[in-house]
């Protein structure tokens, strides 16, 4: 069986167990408005807690202003241990509408709501959503480095990036995280976790589940699962924390049912040849 490391250190210093939460769900259709059960959305956050779930992912566009008022109200103050995580740089027009924003003035406003909003004094880590292509990079960063300075920011990720650009974003701020669309069946960025995986920066993966065929009754991950006594969604996620040590997968959901099957893929062992199976399945 593949060993697999239980946690992973952010930054070298924010220890935490590498499934972690992602609260995007924790909102209305098109990640617009309040969730249709908010009550459910905060047994789901304090079951993720007891699950041991130490590692949050949020954005302030989730709703926007819905999912980080939730997690504080619902959280804080916060038990030890706990990091969460969240972004900026993208606006809200309307239900699955994402325009970028990276003005300097901008990205600080929204360093100090999501302080506000998350009952926190340092953000542990302070990701870049989207890098906007009207704005520099270094501009929008140099503003995130002067509030790290400041304290208000411990750590810095990005978002949506190639190598290319985190090297160019290293320049002006350490970084120590990077966020991707990818799952078992969409390897566009493998290169990036190559990255992250050379230079020890922790990956987290949007979209950690696979899709489409792959995820169709009588496929080869579906064969697998049940070999697993698991779901294929399941099976997603194991594959994820099996690839690589730096990967921090951050399933999310607004029901505990949903939770409690996410998190019983860190206990799934896979073998060398399932992972094998697995990826030429995906590439079929």
């Amino acid at each position: 069986m593949s060993t697999v490391a239980k946690t992973f250190k952010i930054g070298g210093d924010l220890e935490v167990n590498r499934l972690g939460f992602g609260a995007m769900r924790l909102t209305g259709p098109g990640v617009w408005g309040p969730p249709e059960n908010p009550e459910e959305c905060k047994r789901v956050l304090k079951r993720a807690v007891e699950l041991g779930v130490n590692f949050i992912d949020t954005a302030d566009s989730y709703g926007p202003a819905v999912s980080e008022p939730l997690i504080g109200e619902t959280l804080a103050p916060y038990p030890p241990g706990i990091v969460v995580a969240t972004k900026a740089g993208l606006t809200r027009t309307g239900p699955g509408a994402w325009p970028p924003l990276g003005r300097p003035e901008y990205l600080t406003q929204q360093v100090e709501m999501s302080l506000r909003w998350l009952k926190l004094e340092t953000l542990p880590l302070w990701q870049l959503h989207r890098i906007d292509p009207k704005v520099p990079m270094e501009e929008s960063l140099g503003a995130i480095a002067e509030l790290q300075k400041a304290g208000k920011i411990r750590h810095v990720g990005l978002s949506n990036v190639t190598p290319a650009e985190i090297e160019c974003a290293r320049k002006v701020v350490e970084i120590v995280s990077v966020q991707n669309r990818y799952n078992v069946g969409d390897r566009t960025h493998e290169d990036v976790v190559t990255y992250c995986e050379q230079n020890n920066l922790a990956f987290i993966p949007w979209y950690p589940v696979a899709a489409g065929k792959l995820a169709e009754p009588g496929g080869k991950l579906d064969e697998i699962a049940r070999h697993h006594g698991a779901t294929v969604a399941q099976l997603s996620i194991a594959w994820l924390l099996h690839h690589s040590p730096v990967i921090l997968p951050i399933p999310g959901t607004s029901s505990v049912a949903h939770l409690e099957e996410n998190m019983k893929a860190a206990e799934i062992a896979l073998s060398e040849d399932e992972l094998q199976a697995i990826e030429a399945a995906a590439k079929a």
